[in-house]
């Protein structure tokens, strides 16, 4: 049976600063590249055959890391824009606290926790979905229709888009979904790559 690890990348130095980041390509904070180091702690043990992550710094060395914990540097490595974060459009690199200041606290949360309400330019939870999934569905699942093991770094929000779509959760219940940083979630697949088990790791 094939296995699907997922992972957000660790903490970045936005993340710290509290800005919004979106595809704003801001590396690791020390503590991010320490959950990464953790995060492949986890996955002794595990064999990978290949590994997928986004365009953006924060994700790929999360998952260099992560390879290099795990003595797996040398498998197959796709990159691709389609697992970006969100785009926070006009949000990007403005501190959380000050937008709330600006626009109000109930304006930023309606933004940050709508499914389908996308901030100035920005994306919302919904369209970032639609890049996601056809990525999952036509690069993905071909590779576990195989019974290969996978890994994947992403991002918050491309990794909800995912989870949601994994563990057929309603719009309602993604909002109320958290995605640690560096902390690997793992889905065991049956051969029509339903979800047999998930957990943390």
């Amino acid at each position: 049976m094939p296995k699907l690890v997922i992972v957000r990348h660790g903490q970045s130095q936005w993340n710290l600063d509290n800005r919004f980041t979106g595809w704003m390509d801001i590396d690791l904070s020390p503590t991010g590249e320490e959950e990464a180091k953790k995060a492949g702690e986890k996955l002794k043990g595990y064999k990978f055959d290949e590994a997928f992550t986004s365009d953006l710094k924060r994700a790929q060395r999360t998952l260099e890391i992560i390879l290099k914990e795990i003595g797996q540097e040398n498998i197959p490595v796709i990159k691709d824009k389609a697992l970006n974060e969100r785009k926070y459009g006009d949000l990007q690199g403005l501190n959380k606290d000050e937008c709330r200041v600006k626009f109000g606290d109930d304006q930023v949360k309606i933004w940050r926790r709508s499914y389908d309400i996308c901030p100035p330019n920005g994306e919302s939870l919904k369209t970032t979905a639609e890049r996601v999934l056809p990525f999952y569905h036509s690069r993905i699942e071909s590779e576990l229709k195989k019974g290969k093991n996978l890994l994947v770094s992403a991002h918050g929000n491309s990794l909800r888009a995912l989870i949601m779509f994994l563990e057929k959760l309603s719009p309602e219940q993604i909002l109320q979904t958290e995605v640690p940083t560096g902390i690997p979630k793992e889905y065991i697949l049956d051969d029509d790559l339903n979800v047999i088990e998930t957990k943390y790791i």
